[in-house]
């Protein structure tokens, strides 16, 4: 079912690398060739004190050599670089095993959303065995449906101590890799706005400059072609619009007149419809007024009368003062009676006093209120 909810994310910069991608299908494909210093990606993988690898390009994959972790495995993995051009150009991805890593699934408030990474570190030892300075983590963001004002995220965590040995090891065999993830979750190398990389900035390499200077220049070539399409349509409708302006304004003129005029009607009828509710809402007090004279009996006297916003409020000296609850409730006009003070002894006329709210069951016009106050003198009198 369709949740009309639910927020809508606008990921700017996702939007851009998404546009870049298809873009990037427009370049032929020999000038692609000369932009792009990478074709293809090399995956090493850890397989006891060897090292595993493998080529995948264009969602293919292919085994090529287990290496070991010394001199002579780095003499080999020269060597295969010399025969294979394809090798010296790829990304090289360091892809952790389950015995080097782990994920983990948490929970965070939205507001963290901003600054995962930052609000993960400081409570990293909270959702792992680890601290800041004793592992090398990531957080990865889940697609999924969130609870409101929560966001599911993925933890990726390895020991530090592990990550740094691998690494020099790497290092000393000639291999320098761009990322490191890890095989529960490996990183799509066609998809890399959403790819995350346990290798620590300090030890990243610094990618080149002229490729992303060159489709910098191609992209703001193409952003100008665009912007000159979609001005050029715009200038001709501004010229047409300035047209119809200079025709509108004897128009407009004789409509602020005719606005003016039904200004004043809609003023007139307003002041009509108040007079009109004002008149209205006489009659309703009388009823009320009817209503009570008709259900008080004579021995209980009213002393205190005011209806304000579609509620009574009476005030008297009775025999039986709780007896006016269900005597007033039994009306059709009135609706939960209630005291809002306690009942009281006069000790002179040995009456109960008291003080009721009523809710009336008809609603006055919007913005109406009347007051009405009804005394009597003395105690010789009786009023309802």
């Amino acid at each position: 079912m369709l949740n009309l909810n639910s927020t809508i994310d606008l990921d700017f910069k996702k939007f851009f690398r998404w546009w870049k991608r298809e873009l990037s299908f427009l370049v032929p494909e020999k000038i692609r060739r000369l932009l792009d210093d990478a074709r293809g990606t090399l995956i090493v993988r850890p397989a006891g004190n060897q090292l595993e690898l493998t080529y995948i390009v264009d969602g293919h994959a292919e085994s090529l050599i287990k290496l070991e972790r010394n001199e002579s495995g780095g003499a080999q993995y020269k060597a295969l670089l010399a025969a294979d051009e394809r090798l010296a150009k790829a990304n090289l991805i360091f892809r952790l095993t389950n015995r080097y890593a782990i994920q983990k699934e948490i929970s965070l408030p939205a507001a963290a959303e901003e600054n995962l990474h930052q609000v993960v570190a400081y409570e990293l030892s909270r959702y792992s065995p680890f601290n800041t300075e004793q592992a090398y983590f990531a957080v990865k963001r889940l697609n999924v449906d969130n609870e409101p004002g929560h966001v599911r995220v993925l933890l990726i965590i390895t020991d530090r101590k592990v990550l740094d040995g691998f690494y020099e090891d790497l290092k000393a065999m000639g291999m320098a890799p761009q990322i490191v993830d890890y095989e529960g979750l490996p990183n799509d190398p066609e998809q890399s706005d959403e790819n995350y990389n346990l290798l620590p900035e300090s030890l990243r390499l610094k990618t080149a400059k002229a490729p992303r200077l060159i489709y910098s220049i191609l992209f703001g070539l193409i952003f100008l072609l665009l912007a000159a399409v979609m001005a050029l349509p715009v200038w001709f409708e501004f010229q047409a619009v300035k047209d119809l302006e200079n025709k509108i304004i004897p128009i407009e003129k004789e409509a602020k007149k005719i606005k003016a005029f039904q200004s004043e009607i809609d003023s007139v009828i307003d002041e009509t419809r108040k007079l009109i509710e004002e008149k209205n809402a006489a009659p309703a007090i009388l009823v009320m007024l009817n209503t009570l004279s008709s259900l008080i009996k004579d021995d209980t006297w009213l002393t205190y009368f005011q209806y304000t916003d579609n509620q009574l409020q009476i005030q008297g000296e009775s025999p039986a003062a709780s007896t006016l609850i269900s005597v007033l409730e039994a009306s059709d006009l009135f609706a939960n009676a209630r005291f809002v003070s306690p009942v009281t002894q006069d000790n002179i006329s040995k009456l109960e006093r008291f003080q009721i709210t009523v809710d009336t069951a008809s609603v006055e016009p919007p913005g109406h209120s009347a007051s009405r106050r009804r005394k009597t003198g003395g105690n010789d009198g009786n009023s309802k």
